[in-house]
């Protein structure tokens, strides 16, 4: 798992890395799929801005609520009251169900904290962010924290999200 404690800077993703990304995917025949909490759909929308989006994004389940992670993915209800919907677990659970779900080549999910309160502690400030990402038969988890208000930390986690996916084509399918 990667994991950062410090803000970090995420440069936004302009029009050309998007359109790189999905021409990179779409030339590799791979689909994407994802399950959005904390960013409330925006990962589907900021990536269907992409020419070519048609051709590799089959969906995207917006799971806000506990209750909806339950009955869409699957997550363990006990899995939920251990670790709280904010947290890797919960996310690993999120992309294993999402996969089952639409059998994407690359399937995302994602949880975050986004306001004060609820399972907010000084290890998971407001902020907190956790990706897992399936592809290949390989996982990999991703846990940030990020600064500014809810919008600003919504674009932080899609930029972010992009990247790694970037990332793991670059890694994994340029061979």
């Amino acid at each position: 798992m990667h994991c950062a404690r410090n803000p970090i800077y995420i440069p936004p993703m302009n029009q050309t890395d998007l359109t790189k990304l999905m021409m990179d995917l779409k030339d590799k025949g791979l689909t994407v799929a994802f399950a959005e909490s904390c960013t409330a759909g925006l990962l589907a929308a900021e990536f269907v801005k992409a020419k070519g989006s048609s051709d590799v994004l089959l969906g995207s389940l917006v799971v806000y609520q506990p209750e909806v992670k339950q009955k869409l993915l699957g997550v363990n209800k006990d899995t939920l009251s251990l670790y709280t919907a904010e947290s890797q677990q919960v996310t690993n659970e999120m992309v294993m169900g999402l996969k089952k779900q639409l059998n994407a080549s690359i399937s995302v999910a994602i949880t975050g904290l986004m306001g004060e309160g609820g399972s907010e502690t000084t290890e998971k400030p407001v902020g907190s962010t956790f990706i897992s990402i399936l592809y290949d038969g390989k996982a990999e988890e991703f846990r940030e924290v990020f600064k500014g208000n809810t919008e600003a930390i919504r674009q932080k986690q899609v930029e972010f999200t992009f990247q790694k996916i970037q990332g793991i084509l670059d890694e994994h399918y340029s061979r």
